[in-house]
């Protein structure tokens, strides 16, 4: 209960500049290249923040390195909820706080690894990626409503606080428990290339890098076109499109992540990757060519994406923790990172490049951005298809 209450005050500050990405674009006069090049520089850094944490995880222990990273990430979102008043200083700072904030992720799954039996684990890494969600929620919601109606700069700063009351919360409560710490760094590194020789870790690395490409570049410019598409249909104020906008995506990932993680205990890890993949690529390759459509039905389609999207998260992980002997599983994730976030942080670029090229907002760039974001589904769902069978034992 501890990670997952400080993995959501974390969220807060996640997707604050997604939420608040239409005002900052018009403040700061950027394109959508220019815009989408931000998010990609949180990524980027986030992607390094993985792949250090989970590398020192395993030698430094998975508790150290998350509370470290906690408290970083707590003054990297304070700071760029303060300072961040520019395109060239909102790149810069945001990257900071991406190069922190991810410290904090594989830790936590890591910690949740070290106590739930594998029959458990699967609705227990979904509990946890499932408290990030319903941040991402609350994130949203403050920032594209804050950001409407009283500028990005009330955005930044009411989302900014998370991660400082995140740490405050995990610190005293991690106290009890042990710092585990595995020796022998040749084993570690054979442990973390392992995915080259055997066919379950290969696969499930190769998936979870085409679904960092459709996930992150769809929770970059989601919100964006939603509010587009909100805003064009009039009636309600800033807060409440904020609320819808946020709901879609990320209310419908917190249920994705409780669900999915306790079906794959029950049903299997391939059956539920390849369920999720195929729901995922089929709403990429839509949802963009939904502009004008009825707002219900757009809002509906969001929904499912945010579902599918996230759903295949904390069963990817749950499997890798499965797949890697304990002592490597740090080293492992980090590789795995490297990878996953190294796609997904160039997904928002490419999607703004697309968008700029075939004519932004008002032409068919939607359709042809998000669909982008599709081959990413369609590959992570080959993937999946290609996983050995798993049986689970239902005793």
């Amino acid at each position: 209960m501890l990670l997952c209450t400080s993995r959501f005050a974390t969220s807060l500050s996640f997707m604050v500049y997604a939420g608040a990405l239409v005002p900052a674009m018009q403040a700061w006069g950027m394109s959508a290249g220019e815009a989408g090049s931000i998010q990609t520089a949180f990524n980027v850094g986030y992607a390094l923040s993985l792949v250090g944490s989970s590398w020192f995880a395993d030698s430094l222990g998975a508790k150290r390195v998350f509370l470290c990273a906690s408290w970083a990430t707590a003054l990297t979102g304070i700071a760029f909820a303060i300072f961040a008043r520019s395109a060239e200083s909102g790149l810069l700072l945001f990257a900071l706080m991406g190069l922190t904030q991810g410290g904090t992720y594989a830790p936590s799954i890591m910690l949740v690894a070290q106590g739930v039996p594998a029959d458990r684990r699967g609705a227990a890494v979904g509990w946890l990626l499932a408290a990030g969600s319903l941040g991402y929620f609350a994130s949203i919601a403050l920032a594209a409503g804050l950001a409407e109606r009283f500028g990005y700069e009330a955005a930044f700063i009411a989302c900014g606080l998370g991660p400082l009351l995140a740490a405050l919360l995990a610190t005293p409560g991690l106290l009890g428990r042990p710092n585990l710490v595995a020796g022998g760094g040749a084993r570690r590194l054979r442990g973390a290339f392992r995915f080259l020789s055997d066919r379950r870790s290969f696969l499930l690395t190769a998936g979870y890098t085409a679904h960092c490409w459709e996930l992150l570049g769809m929770w970059a410019w989601l919100p964006a076109f939603l509010t587009a598409s909100l805003a064009g249909a009039g009636g309600d104020g800033a807060g409440v499109r904020g609320l819808w906008i946020a709901g879609a995506i990320h209310l419908s990932g917190f249920l994705s992540s409780l669900l999915m993680g306790r079906a794959s205990d029950r049903l299997g890890r391939r059956t539920v990757l390849v369920a999720m993949g195929v729901l995922g690529a089929a709403c990429s390759f839509t949802i963009g060519w939904m502009d004008g459509m009825p707002l219900a039905l757009v809002l509906a389609v969001a929904a499912l994406y945010g579902f599918s999207a996230l759903g295949d998260s904390p069963v990817l992980s749950t499997a890798m923790t499965e797949s890697v002997e304990p002592g490597s599983l740090g080293a492992a994730l980090a590789v795995r990172s490297i990878l996953g976030f190294g796609a997904g942080g160039a997904a928002p670029l490419a999607v703004g490049l697309v968008l700029d090229r075939a004519g932004g907002a008002a032409g068919a760039g939607w359709g042809w951005g998000f669909a982008l974001l599709g081959v990413g589904g369609g590959l992570a769902t080959v993937c999946a298809l290609l996983l050995p069978a798993d049986r689970p034992d239902r005793s």
